[in-house]
């Protein structure tokens, strides 16, 4: 059985739809019930504790973070995988002169 990547078939997503036009939004926002999640975040915000958004604010902005500092860490593994890739190389040249001269 063959597990690897180049077995699998890659999903067709259809393609992107086209955005709403200034109507479609107006009419979709006054279709809405009151009780929509969009016009209960004020709600939300001012009921609960003013430290529960701020604690809220300050994990997203962490992850954001994180998030880039992976991003740039995930470089720098790339840059030392093909250092060390040359590396490896140059040492296997290397010892194959050593096994040539050696004969």
């Amino acid at each position: 059985m063959n597990f690897g990547s180049k077995s699998k078939k890659r999903m067709v997503l259809p393609s992107r739809p086209d955005p709403p036009t200034v109507e479609q939004i107006l009419e979709d926002v006054n279709r809405a019930c009151p009780s929509d999640p969009v016009f209960t975040a004020e709600d939300l915000k001012a009921s609960s504790s003013g430290s529960e958004v701020e604690v809220r604010y300050l994990q997203s902005r962490r992850y954001v973070e994180l998030h880039e500092r992976l991003q740039e860490e995930r470089g720098n593994l790339a840059r030392r995988r093909d250092e060390l890739r040359a590396a490896g190389e140059s040492l296997e040249h290397s010892v194959m002169e050593v096994k040539g001269s050696a004969l």
